[in-house]
């Protein structure tokens, strides 16, 4: 059944004027991106100083002009997010399922049937809001999704109403471990953006990644070695407008060892070097304008 929405009245006219535009049929949204596109980048300049830092910062062998080139593809395809995700509202199972590709789903169906769950580790690359919705729909087994509430009523009604309405399921991340514990023998997916920046008291790993020491979650890593699951990589490409690829990449069968590495947590390693792959591949791809980089390593003293 599908989740209803719990929103204080003040906010309906909102509500309605985003399910209105979900029902658009895709070329119109497009069109409407093409004029958030015009009006963030070149009017508004949403965050523009953010992502050309960003951008420098992670590509300093690339030429000015290269970086403004990599700015605007990004705010293209920024916008088209935007207008997908709003489609997430109204959007059909099997509109979702031919426009999501999985080019190697044997490799998860095969973890899952050993009969324990498995753990994906994605990044805000490509359309990182339809993924779950896609794995709800294409799976014959249940598909979860780690989130972070937002602080504002209605977007977090709005965004748990689109994320969980074609039947993916959603824990809160405070409530991860105990999730997992309580259900440590179902099989399914788990999905987990690990991309996201930790708050500075919790930041447990630092590495070197797109040329910048960076701060990751370990929280998948931690679970794995906990309960014993296997880890995959999921990797993104977009294809033509409104279409995405995935392909899983094992990173651990969950009983592995990868001392090897030389590192404290190489699981989460290993997700940033994998990481750092794809998004070198199609820079516009990924998700720009937070200030991944605000945290900086502690010098270390002798």
């Amino acid at each position: 059944m599908e989740r209803r929405i719990n929103i204080p009245p003040l906010y309906y006219p909102l509500w309605l004027l985003l399910k209105g535009l979900s029902l658009l049929p895709f070329p119109v949204l497009y069109l409407l991106s093409d004029f958030l596109f015009l009006l963030s980048y070149h009017i508004i300049g949403y965050r523009k100083k953010v992502v050309l830092h960003n951008l420098r910062n992670s590509f300093p062998e690339k030429g000015e002009q290269e970086i403004k080139d990599m700015a605007k593809a990004f705010y293209r395809h920024f916008m088209d997010v935007v207008v997908e995700i709003i489609k997430l509202a109204s959007i059909s199972k099997s509109e979702m399922e031919r426009r999501i590709t999985f080019t190697n789903q044997e490799v998860l169906d095969d973890l899952v049937r050993q009969g324990k769950p498995v753990i994906t580790m994605g990044s805000h690359s490509g359309n990182w809001e339809w993924i779950l919705s896609a794995g709800a729909v294409q799976f014959s087994f249940p598909a979860e999704g780690v989130y972070k509430p937002l602080s504002n009523v209605f977007f977090e009604e709005f965004m748990l109403y689109i994320r969980s309405r074609l039947g993916a399921r959603l824990v809160k991340m405070k409530d991860t471990m105990r999730d997992f514990i309580r259900n440590r023998k179902v099989p399914r997916v788990v999905a987990m953006l690990s991309d996201q920046t930790p708050p500075f008291g919790e930041i447990q790993y630092w590495t070197k990644f797109l040329n910048q020491e960076t701060a990751f979650f370990v929280g998948a890593e931690k679970l794995s070695n906990s309960f014993g699951y296997p880890v995959l990589y999921l990797d993104v490409q977009r294809g033509r407008r409104g279409y995405y690829i995935l392909t899983f990449e094992t990173i651990t069968d969950g009983q592995q060892d990868l001392s090897a590495l030389g590192v404290e947590y190489p699981i989460t390693e290993i997700f940033a070097q994998k990481l750092e792959t794809t998004i070198r591949r199609n820079p516009a791809n990924y998700l720009w304008t937070h200030k991944r980089w605000k945290h900086k390593r502690p010098q270390v003293t002798n």
